[in-house]
């Protein structure tokens, strides 16, 4: 599958424009997710937006709230916010420079390529690329998406730019409440030596390929075991999208009274739960 722009507009250098778009760098590794089971009846288990004494709610009538105090908010139509003209939505401005080493990692979030839109654009986006290499300096400015605007950081990245969002000062925890009971004394000069003998053995060039998840790796080989062995607990468990459209519609006491019954039946089969007096 084609990887899908996330963001579409111009990087601006002063009085120059150049057409953009920006695509995720990372992706997610296949993983094994988990669906949450109701034991006693073997169904999984399903969330829905309810309101108390209402009961599910219609996608359409929920609106954004923001709580003022005392139980008390101000309803804001989701129109309202998308509203709101913000230059760098459209446009990511380098307003900065700054010396490819002088931001700590800490203050990095997460990478994206950043590509011309078109052949037309690409000598211009060339001419940044070549001039950040050149001069060892990261550009830095403000891109709104998804409903946030983000401090970031362009840098080369082989042949193109890696545009790494950054964190704001107020997302970062001050680090000295963390590590001040830590003793401030120099560390034993024997130790250090070894410590540092140790490192210079173990360094060689990174290479992330060597790397491999290893617990992803053990929960498959388990669930596979598993899988093949006929005493492992099974259900035949219906999605609720399958049971009907009837069922959408619940009275949630009358659920919760029933889930409680089929607890107690099961408590009493052996689990060595107390059955609860009616």
């Amino acid at each position: 599958m084609a990887a899908r722009a996330l963001w579409k507009g111009q990087l601006r250098l002063s009085l120059v424009s150049i057409p953009v778009e920006l695509y995720s760098a990372t992706r997610r590794a296949a993983k094994i997710s988990f669906r949450q089971i109701h034991e006693p009846s073997g169904k999984p288990i399903r969330y829905e937006k309810v309101v108390p004494g209402i009961g599910p709610v219609d996608q359409d009538d929920i609106v954004k709230g923001y709580e003022i105090g005392d139980g008390e908010y101000l309803l804001i139509d989701p129109e309202e916010v998308d509203a709101i003209k913000l230059e760098t939505r459209k446009t990511f401005e380098l307003v900065q420079f700054v010396g490819a080493c002088d931001i700590a990692p800490i203050w990095f979030d997460k990478p994206y390529y950043l590509v011309p839109t078109d052949e037309l654009a690409q000598d211009a986006y060339r001419v940044i690329r070549d001039a950040l290499r050149e001069s060892g300096k990261v550009g830095l400015g403000q891109i709104t998406m998804r409903g946030k605007e983000y401090l970031a950081a362009v840098r080369p990245c082989g042949d193109g730019l890696l545009l790494e969002t950054l964190h704001y000062a107020d997302e970062l925890r001050d680090a000295e409440p963390m590590f001040n009971q830590i003793e401030d004394e120099t560390a034993d000069k024997e130790l250090l030596e070894v410590a540092t003998s140790l490192i210079d053995r173990k360094t060689a060039p990174f290479d992330a390929s060597s790397y491999s998840d290893s617990y992803a790796t053990a929960l498959g080989e388990l669930l596979e075991a598993k899988q093949k062995n006929r005493k492992t607990p099974r259900t035949q468990a219906r999605d609720s999208k399958s049971e009907g459209d009837g069922e959408n519609v619940v009275d949630l006491m009358a659920a919760l009274k029933e889930s409680l019954k089929s607890a107690g039946k099961a408590g009493s089969k052996g689990r060595g739960r107390k059955k609860k007096a009616s």
